[in-house]
């Protein structure tokens, strides 16, 4: 391999990364928080492991009444209370000349002919190829106003080099309101230029889910309704809303963590393998499992589909307040910020195999994982021997805190006794070095990678799915139903109930 070759391959311990193209980053809503903790110390760290390109610029975009300097001390302060192990002031003076900045209200169309002259000089001083990422950190109901004005201006046009558009989750509150921004995204760039991300979707063990299933074959067989009982996903929170309650107490747990992150991996773990591993074939396969979920039943809602809202409590021995008590949450707010529900896949695979999902805030433990459950062995000759309850396999996909795979099985224990015990086959990604979830979303933008992406009809038919649920249960739910479960639990009680009813247990509690 010659050095330049050599080059295109670097970073910390990183597999085979392409360094991409050169690019000009334009980030709406610079000065937000999302942009202070994830976004500019990822492009950091990504600088300082040499996986940006030489000719790179990052133009940040906000109604703050900062001059470049102060912009970029704002910055500089974040990298280093975000990294702090990582900030190196010779490396910050090197990576904070890339770093501009422009100020206006962007919702408005007025100051789009400034940003449009800001941005060619960006791109002319840096050499950026015309190639243009533009990062619409700002609150979801800005999203069509700011995409509409860059479409409006040419700026999504791809003359020179490419244009993607980046946004975050939630993409829409309901269907109609879901179909109305994917109609004003579409009407100025095209499906291939659309980046809708989910962070879940970049952490080690969710793309490794794929990786697991299809390429070892003692798994993908047993992948099925014949040996499979149930299947688990999880995602806990210790904190409550923290910063957050003007969005969250608008969207709830199921807007915020199922349409999204939930429905994604449930998608990964349920899909079919593609014909060839390539980002259109991965989520059309994706989409077509939201395709078959069973749609819920609204007249027995509550054998399907658990909310909760936390009450005060402890965490981590410390007393937290209500939801409802928390700054700038309405006094009698009917929002959930927990759900259970159980779910089928009605295809040839998964036919009769539930699926239960479980999110919310203000839990006892920080996790999140996919536990997939095998099925008893159909004759246990021991049973005169042994007493004790055998449980069956158990696959576990450790999404965080320690991201990672177990499988548990029975073997014997030492001595001459007819005796069994669970043993663990673990797999962790503790001493493995690598991207973290915005630096793998960032790098995979640059180089037109949306394997971890999702597409329009696969968040169209995520909402199909929820927005009757989300119906019946804003129209029903009174506001003595809440809260239904103190903070620092496992959740409601009749989130253990929708799984016991089938003799099964939550793995997670």
């Amino acid at each position: 391999m010659d050095k330049a070759e050599e080059t295109k391959y670097m970073g910390a311990g990183n597999c085979d990364i392409e360094i991409p193209a050169p690019v000009c980053l334009v980030i709406f809503g610079a000065t937000g928080d999302l942009s202070k903790r994830k976004i500019f110390p990822s492009l950091y760290k990504l600088h300082r492991d040499g996986l940006l390109p030489e000719n790179f610029a990052v133009l940040g975009a906000a109604r703050a009444e900062l001059d470049e300097k102060d912009f970029r001390e704002q910055i500089r302060a974040a990298v280093k209370e975000f990294l702090p192990s990582d900030y190196a002031v010779g490396m910050w003076a090197e990576f904070e000349g890339h770093i501009y900045y422009a100020r206006g209200d962007f919702e408005l169309a007025e100051p789009y002919g400034s940003l449009r002259e800001k941005i060619v000089s960006v791109e002319t001083k840096h050499g950026t190829a015309g190639n243009r990422i533009f990062y619409l950190a700002v609150p979801p109901d800005a999203y069509d106003a700011v995409a509409g004005n860059i479409g409006s201006m040419g700026l999504s046009q791809e003359d020179r080099g490419y244009s993607h558009v980046v946004i975050e989750k939630p993409i829409g509150r309901d269907l109609e309101s879901a179909r109305e921004l994917n109609a004003i995204l579409g009407k100025y760039f095209k499906e291939h230029q659309i980046y809708r991300m989910d962070h879940y979707l970049a952490k080690e063990t969710v793309q490794n889910i794929l990786m697991f299933r299809f390429a070892n074959s003692i798994f993908e067989p047993l992948w099925n309704r014949r040996y499979i009982d149930h299947v688990q996903i999880v995602v806990s929170e210790t904190i409550g809303v923290e910063h957050r309650a003007g969005y969250y107490d608008n969207a709830g747990v199921l807007r915020d963590m199922f349409q999204n992150h939930i429905f994604q991996l449930l998608s990964l773990t349920a899909m079919e393998p593609p014909s060839v591993f390539e980002a259109e074939r991965v989520r059309d396969e994706k989409v077509k499992v939201l395709r078959s979920m069973r749609p819920f039943s609204l007249d027995n809602l509550k054998d399907l589909v658990v909310p909760g809202q936390y009450g005060a409590g402890r965490i981590s021995g410390e007393d937290v307040v209500s939801y409802r008590e928390e700054p700038g949450v309405a006094a009698a707010s009917v929002t959930p910020t927990f759900a259970a529900m159980k779910v089928y896949i009605d295809n040839w695979r998964w036919n009769g195999v539930p699926f239960y999902l479980k999110s919310g805030k203000r839990l006892s433990d920080r996790m999140a994982q996919i536990s997939v459950h095998y099925r008893r062995v159909p004759h246990l000759m021991f049973s005169p021997y042994i007493q004790e309850h055998i449980e069956a396999n158990t696959l576990v996909l450790r999404v965080q805190p320690d991201e990672g795979i177990s499988l548990s099985m029975q073997a014997k224990k030492q001595g001459s006794k007819v005796c069994l015990s669970p043993v663990d086959m673990e797999f962790s990604y503790r001493k493995v070095t690598s991207l973290s979830d915005y630096e793998r979303i960032l790098l995979d933008c640059m180089q037109g990678d949306q394997m971890l992406f999702v597409r329009e009809d696969g968040v169209e038919q995520a909402w199909s799915l929820l927005t009757p649920v989300l119906e019946r249960l804003e129209s029903t739910t009174a506001a003595d139903k809440f809260p239904n479960y103190a903070a620092g639990s496992s959740g409601p009680e009749e989130a253990d109930d929708l799984i016991q009813r089938d003799g099964r247990f939550w793995l997670a509690r």
